[in-house]
């Protein structure tokens, strides 16, 4: 390759997980070729899958150290309780923001309201690290509603901003990492600059091909953008489109991740593991349920 040509894109397709319960997700991050995006080190896309009265796809109580969940429903609706006695219904376009810090419990679960209707459930999970002065924090959670998330009308497209900041408009959910994180709706054919970052970031397509920088980028796709000062192009082919984009400073360290933890350090992962056999994290009221331990972890 000369000096002047750019290097090819990565195309990440993710790998299919299954859940139990019939949910299956994409996930993006971490894979073998991309570790993590920014601040970003998991990436769970999920659905569209119908509910229905008989489904079985709550997820049990669980912990988290190191890492704050987001949570953003594309259609549907979940009900997140956790050990500091939050109980908050999840609805499309807004954000579920939970630090977890030292350790924290939550569980996602099918609303009551809803235990006899049939639904789809689709949407994004996402797990950025803490920054190393943050990660032993006490635990807290934020909800943001849909309402308050600026929307934007850029020629013919839509952007949310989630997270951080895009357009001249900043969220207002308040957070300790430097990201960013939104939502674009394209009509078909049309096309949005991107905002020149030298931060990190990748691009994913929801639910159709697009154009990136006039590449071909396939459905339920990841494609890291390179850093630089002028704008990417992303452009809806012959249907509508929907992207994210996320990312944001990179680490400020290397992390650890295993199971549901995340950690600069490995024994910081051995001790979560630890608390959680010995029941030390706490629970959710109510709910005597528990995801447990995988069969074996990290020792030193």
């Amino acid at each position: 390759m000369s000096r002047n040509q750019t290097p090819p894109m990565l195309h990440l397709r993710g790998l299919l997980k299954d859940l139990g319960g019939g949910l299956t997700v994409r996930r993006l991050l971490p894979s073998l070729q991309l570790r993590a995006v920014g601040p970003f080190v998991f990436f769970d896309h999920f659905g569209p899958v119908t509910v229905t009265p008989d489904s079985r796809i709550d997820v049990r109580p669980h912990p988290h150290v190191g890492l704050a969940t987001v949570t953003y429903l594309l259609e549907g609706a979940m009900q997140h309780r956790d050990s500091l006695g939050n109980d908050q219904r999840i609805e499309p376009g807004a954000i579920n923001w939970m630090s977890a810090g030292r350790g924290i419990v939550h569980s996602e679960r099918r609303p009551e309201a809803w235990a006899e209707k049939t639904y789809v459930n689709h949407g994004l999970q996402l797990w950025a690290a803490l920054p190393l002065a943050n990660e032993q924090d006490e635990p807290h959670f934020s909800h943001t509603p849909a309402k308050d998330i600026p929307i934007l009308q850029i020629d013919t497209a839509q952007v949310r901003v989630l997270l951080g900041q895009g357009w001249g408009h900043e969220s207002p959910v308040v957070t300790s990492i430097d990201a960013v994180l939104w939502d674009i709706e394209l009509k078909a054919g049309k096309s949005l600059e991107l905002p020149p970052s030298e931060h990190e970031l990748a691009l994913y397509t929801v639910n159709a091909q697009v154009n990136l920088d006039r590449e071909l980028v396939q459905t339920q796709t990841l494609v890291p953008l390179s850093p630089r000062t002028t704008p990417h192009f992303v452009q809806a082919t012959d249907a509508p489109a929907r992207c994210i984009v996320l990312g944001g400073a990179p680490l400020d360290a290397p992390r650890h991740l295993w199971w549901n933890f995340v950690a600069s350090d490995k024994a910081l992962i051995e001790q979560a593991a630890q608390r959680w056999e010995d029941n030390g994290f706490g629970r959710v009221a109510g709910d005597d349920e528990r995801i447990p331990l995988p069969g074996r972890y990290l020792r030193r």
